[in-house]
């Protein structure tokens, strides 16, 4: 199967705001976004309480910026990446509303965008990185993410995740992650949810990920929580 455009990626989105603008629910297919959406934020407030500048990549409605701001004691200046226009408007106007700090728009691919190095203090990369595609395009991002931070900067992730062990992914994503989707709805929806994501995504392993962290530079990497297909961890440059 032909993986999603941008284009494809985008228009989807353009028209789900309102789901991704639910800072109770959150993510209904995604497991704990809610929780980790508070220790995330708890755990950045915890250590940059003063941040003066974040950036968000697939910022969506923003969900994770609101929870972030209401937490600092800090007025930074957010800049908000995503491919939807839509989405950006929802969350300008939310994030807006938190900060007297500069917010700065861009829409488009992150991996494009024209972003000062060296400047974040936190850099947020929630349900976005699964759209990267092979392992060069994976390894110029993580390279970039590097370079925009500043010294004592970090880089949070959750996301979608796979195994390395094949007969663990039959079991922990068709099997066990299927079984929550078709018990959060049915068994159509939870096919629904398989064909978009074999459509759109290219997830890579927690291990993937954390070496790849390694190797572009970071250092203290940490996993935050791991639930089946789903995880959030962190690293320090």
């Amino acid at each position: 199967m032909n993986k999603a455009t941008l284009q494809e990626i985008e228009t989807r989105f353009d028209n789900d705001v309102e789901r991704f603008s639910n800072l109770e629910t959150g993510q209904a297919t995604t497991l704990d976004a809610v929780w980790n959406m508070e220790l995330i934020t708890d755990a950045i407030s915890s250590l940059y309480p003063d941040a003066k500048h974040i950036l968000d990549i697939g910022c969506g409605a923003g969900n994770y910026d609101v929870k972030l701001l209401q937490k600092l004691h800090s007025n930074p200046n957010v800049s908000l990446v995503d491919l939807s226009q839509p989405m950006l408007n929802r969350a300008k106007e939310r994030v807006g509303a938190l900060t007297n700090g500069q917010i700065h728009l861009i829409k488009g691919d992150f991996r494009e965008a024209a972003l000062e190095e060296n400047q974040f203090d936190v850099v947020i990369a929630t349900s976005v990185l699964h759209h990267l595609r092979d392992d060069e395009d994976w390894e110029n991002t993580f390279k970039k993410l590097f370079r925009l931070l500043r010294t004592g900067g970090s880089l949070w992730i959750f996301d979608l995740i796979e195994q390395n062990n094949e007969h663990l992914q039959k079991l922990i994503f068709k099997e066990k992650y299927g079984e929550y989707l078709s018990k959060l709805r049915d068994e159509e929806y939870r096919d629904h949810v398989f064909d978009y994501i074999e459509h759109e995504d290219t997830p890579r392993s927690l291990i993937y990920q954390l070496n790849l962290l390694r190797q572009v530079g970071f250092k203290n990497i940490d996993v935050l929580h791991k639930n089946l297909c789903f995880a959030s961890f962190m690293a320090f440059k």
